[in-house]
């Protein structure tokens, strides 16, 4: 298959008239300057507009989209707006569960997003009896993303306890634990990769996994991409202080649960300390600032973050928008507000946050680029559009939207065109029907 993209952005910068080509699912030539009406490019399918490597949503709770526009009533803090979550959570079974994230994952496509790392916590029915197939819901996200032609790390999550000092789980929460890690563990290893997905791990929280598992799960997921959600909120912080006596992220070093493999998610509220522990030891960090100003958890530093040596990477996680774009612009946006200054990341820090830091974040490190031998990802953004009609191609990350996408390839196969998805072609009513 061959493409004539009008512009690339490509490893070097944004380039024009760019020929590629691919073959079983790979990058096989990308030839900058390689006019329309060039013999190699006679047969090749014209991509107008600015074409990008394909989009990493590094951090998603697939159920959470039941919940947009339907949690803004009132006042609240993110406490309250769990209360809400609960209820969804406890609402939904395998099938409902798969239409659900069908759904979801095809409006993330339509939004240029190629992958995507699902933070897996629902795993049994509502009592917490188990399914006669253990990974039912787990098999059901993995499927979804295979409907939706993306594709998919399950980060398939430890959580045991309700609160820090180890409060059992009680309510909905019952379908999220296991009992303990061997009972985890369990369960996981049923789980295989697909040509689609990866499986990887994921410790909720400190509030959720007891500090003397931390260390045996640390060395359980040894090798796999593992996430953990980490001082996204004060109280968690404070609690774990008069726990333990330490930050959150303190907790996690002490038991060996920092590292490159593993992505710290929000890192909202750190110290100046927690911050040079995570960029020493090479931890990544996923900022989703859509989610944390919705729910008023705070503006976290993901300068100072980056520059201490943590790579950084985006996700849509709630889902109040799934727009990458959006995340992009609101990590440099939330920089200005708390710094006053202008200018914090380049289009080309923020590009590759939501590319190929993503993907790395997730363990395709094979995509997320526009190169040879690269997994073959292509999103296709109009540059004619109220939005993006006169902004500089390397500036793009200021200008679109997710509604601006129009094409979109995946290991080389075409899963948007013209900005319809093609095996759901009505997004909004699947997604309306789903949830209703």
């Amino acid at each position: 298959m061959r493409y004539h993209c009008e512009h690339v952005w490509l490893p070097t910068g944004v380039a024009a008239d760019v020929l590629v080509e691919v073959a079983d699912g790979r990058f096989t030539v990308v030839t900058p300057q390689t006019p329309p009406n060039a013999p190699a490019a006679s047969d090749a399918v014209r991509l107008p507009g600015l074409t990008l490597p394909g989009l990493a949503n590094t951090h998603s709770h697939a159920f959470h989209r039941a919940l947009r526009g339907r949690t803004q009533r009132g006042r609240g803090t993110f406490w309250t707006w769990r209360e809400q979550m609960y209820a969804v959570a406890g609402a939904l079974d395998p099938d409902s569960y798969h239409a659900l994230a069908r759904a979801v994952y095809a409006e993330m496509a339509l939004a240029g997003i190629t992958c995507v790392g699902e933070f897996h916590y629902l795993h049994h029915g509502p009592d917490g009896t188990p399914y006669d197939e253990p990974n039912a819901m787990g098999e059901a996200l993995l499927a979804a993303a295979a409907d939706a032609g993306i594709r998919i790390t399950l980060l398939d999550t430890l959580y045991l306890s309700a609160s820090v000092d180890g409060k059992p789980l009680e309510g909905v929460q019952r379908r999220f634990g296991d009992g303990s890690l061997d009972g985890w563990s369990a369960r996981v290893e049923r789980l295989k990769a697909q040509p689609h997905a990866r499986i990887g791990a994921a410790a909720h929280s400190v509030r959720a996994v007891p500090a003397d598992v931390l260390a045996g799960f640390a060395y359980r997921t040894e090798g796999l991409p593992t996430h953990v959600h980490l001082s996204e909120q004060r109280a968690e912080n404070e609690a774990c202080q008069a726990m333990h006596g330490c930050t959150p992220t303190e907790l996690l070093a002490d038991r060996g649960l920092l590292g490159e493999r593993v992505t710290a998610v929000h890192a909202t509220h750190l110290t100046d300390a927690d911050r040079t522990e995570l960029g020493d030891t090479g931890t990544g960090v996923c900022f989703c600032p859509t989610t944390e100003r919705d729910l008023a958890d705070g503006i976290g530093h993901a300068r100072a973050l980056t520059d201490a040596g943590s790579p950084l990477s985006l996700g849509s996680d709630s889902h109040a928008v799934i727009d990458l774009f959006e995340e992009a612009r609101g990590v440099e946006m939330h920089e200005r507000l708390h710094t006053e200054h202008r200018g914090h990341f380049t289009a080309d820090e923020l590009l590759g946050a939501a590319s190929v830091a993503g993907h790395v974040a997730l363990g395709w490190p094979d995509a997320g680029t526009i190169a040879v031998g690269a997994r073959a990802d292509l999103v296709t953004v109009a540059l004619d559009t109220p939005r993006t009609a006169g902004c500089e191609p390397g500036a793009i990350c200021f200008a679109a939207t997710a509604a601006d996408v129009r094409h979109v390839v995946v290991d080389g196969r075409v899963v948007v065109t013209g900005g319809v998805h093609i095996a759901l072609p009505d997004v909004g009513a699947a997604l309306a029907g789903a949830i209703r």
